[in-house]
């Protein structure tokens, strides 16, 4: 490891230290007793909220990691957000929604949002196409994709109230204290993130094949000099990306909510924004930027927390919580070294 990147590494501890007791020093400020802001339900909905930001991070961390830029992921989010619904509600036909019907709905959201990135791959790596303004393309098309196929599907912007997936409850160890209700009261889609967000830290720091991403977004020519396919590394990276950024939408839709939310800027709010903030606060370390998805989760949560222990703000302030945890750290840590290839083509010796 070089100084630059055990300086980096650094920064970015100490950051998420300082952010810790910037918040901390705010509940003091505030008289806030810890025992009443800092309870086992503000964790478990912290968890909650920190999944999709999560999810959609660790893929894009993956793609870029390999030397491509998937600004994408909010629009890829929006596409798995929307197709998770309308799968489980069509899967169901007349009867009602069954947790099967979900569990088939995310998966149909991510094996469609992967197709889609295929052709995003195909546009940035062999078409050479400006990963920026593909990625923004993406986007745009998710906001205007969203509502008109819950019009076409529903008759609205958003769909129904749908049933959202069911916490797995465990009897007895769901008694223990705290610890009770966070790992045996929860729902699974928090161990699933958990234990994806463990394996993209394994793959990525442990196997050959982690070796070879780390190698194509740094070196590609050293890759390929090896007789290892850059492009084809890149393909399945970026592709990774748009399923991981699907499920995150899924997760949002049926997994957290109860549908589809097509108004505004969608469900998915900015969480695919915040989720790049996150991989690049996690210095593109999978375990992380797991945490520091909960960073930004538990900062949505606490405009709930402060309700329920009788502070009452207005909801334009308590919503911008997650983007004042964003200012935050890209203004006094936002430094993070990249991979030296990335947003380049690499062109091999036969093209």
């Amino acid at each position: 490891m070089s100084v630059a990147d055990y300086a980096a590494e650094n920064r970015i501890t100490v950051g998420g230290a300082l952010v810790v007791l910037l918040v901390v020093a705010l509940g003091v400020a505030m008289d806030l007793p810890g025992s009443r802001l800092l309870t086992v339900g503000m964790i478990q909905r912290s968890f909650q909220a920190a999944m999709p930001i999560a999810l959609a991070a660790i893929g894009g961390l993956y793609a870029e990691k390999s030397g491509v830029f998937n600004i994408g992921l909010e629009g890829f989010m929006i596409f798995g957000a929307l197709t998770a619904a309308a799968a489980s509600w069509l899967i169901s036909g007349d009867a009602p929604i069954s947790q099967m019907d979900l569990w088939l709905g995310i998966l149909v959201a991510v094996l469609f949002t992967a197709v889609l990135t295929v052709a995003f791959a195909v546009l940035t790596i062999r078409y050479k196409a400006d990963q920026i303004v593909a990625g923004l393309a993406v986007w745009f098309i998710g906001l205007g994709f969203g509502p008109f196929g819950a019009t076409v599907i529903w008759g609205g912007v958003s769909s129904p109230t749908l049933k959202n997936v069911n916490n797995v409850v465990i009897p007895g160890l769901v008694e223990l204290p705290v610890v009770g209700r966070l790992l045996f009261d929860a729902s699974p889609l928090v161990m699933l993130t958990v234990v994806l967000t463990v394996l993209a830290w394994i793959v990525l720091y442990r196997t050959r094949y982690g070796y070879w991403i780390q190698a194509a977004g740094e070196n590609p020519e050293a890759l390929d000099t090896a007789g290892v396919d850059v492009n084809r590394v890149r393909y399945a990276t970026v592709i990774f990306s748009g399923a991981m950024a699907g499920l995150a939408g899924a997760v949002l839709s049926v997994g957290l909510s109860s549908g589809f939310t097509g108004t505004g800027v969608t469900m998915v709010n900015g969480r695919g924004w915040i989720a790049i903030v996150a991989y690049l606060f996690g210095n593109y370390n999978p375990i992380g930027t797991f945490f520091a998805s909960l960073l930004f989760g538990a900062m949505d949560m606490l405009q709930i927390q402060l309700q329920t222990i009788g502070i009452a703000l207005p909801g334009s302030i308590t919503g911008l919580f997650p983007y004042l945890a964003v200012l935050v750290v890209l203004t006094l840590f936002g430094y993070t070294r990249v991979p030296a290839a990335v947003g380049e083509p690499y062109e091999t010796e036969e093209e």
